[in-house]
């Protein structure tokens, strides 16, 4: 047994769900590096792993809903949106993805391996979202639920508790990252008063949104007011 193939098996076994379609396992694990035509010996063309990250992208997306509403009965929806967006983030599923060992069982093209992509959080992040596919189209909404519960519970436990706010920036920068966009952007728009007491003017942008403004006595304190001014009127829409 190669390396590899043993990752591999170690990974079903932490895991703890015996695959009918083992082929779903395989695919999850293959990065689109290796090529849609690449051939494996006595099993036909490889498939990549993209189209099953796109669908465990949303299986993620509910049963986090799921999980948010059942824990939190009495929040607000403006409570639960960011704890979402941090549960989904690409960050959190790459940690998910580290814990599990996801890395030596990734099918990788040479190149990309020897890159250390078998470490790079983006492609880590996708995979896991491949493998909660994989389970929920071999095993249903319960086994991708079996998963979620278990592997996500040290993400879960790291979340402040209703009443403490979420750092705002982070919030925000999580959000953008999860939707695709560059990271927030923030620029001094102004600064008045003495030197012992000045104020900043802070403008945040991120694209798809109009930016927001904020003030403070110092740079950082003004950036995470215009932070928090976009998070506000933009909450009940992310």
């Amino acid at each position: 047994m190669n390396a590899r193939a043993a990752a591999v098996s170690g990974l079903a076994a932490r895991l703890g769900h015996d695959f009918a379609a083992p082929a779903l396992l395989e695919r999850a694990l293959t990065h689109a590096s290796v090529g849609d035509g690449a051939v494996r010996p006595g099993k036909g063309p490889a498939r990549d792993n993209e189209r099953l990250e796109f669908l465990g992208d949303r299986v993620l997306g509910l049963l986090t809903a799921e999980l948010l509403l059942e824990r939190f009965p009495e929040a607000a929806e403006g409570e639960m949106a960011p704890r979402l967006n941090l549960l989904v983030s690409r960050e959190a599923c790459a940690r998910v993805a580290r814990r599990l060992e996801l890395g030596p069982a990734l099918r990788l093209a040479g190149g990309e391996s020897k890159g250390g992509g078998r470490d790079k959080s983006s492609i880590l992040a996708g995979a896991c979202e491949a493998l909660i596919a994989a389970l929920y189209l071999d095993g249903g909404l319960a086994a991708a639920r079996v998963f979620f519960e278990r592997w996500w519970a040290e993400e879960l436990g790291a979340l402040p508790p209703l009443g403490q706010a979420l750092e705002v920036k982070l919030a925000l920068q999580q959000w953008a990252q999860k939707a695709g966009k560059p990271i927030p952007a923030y620029t001094v728009i102004g600064r008045e008063g003495p030197d012992h007491a000045p104020q900043f003017t802070v403008e945040v942008q991120v694209q798809g949104v109009a930016p927001a403004v904020g003030a403070g006595p110092s740079r950082q304190a003004a950036e995470k007011s215009a932070a928090q001014a976009l998070w506000d009127r933009e909450a009940p829409t992310l």
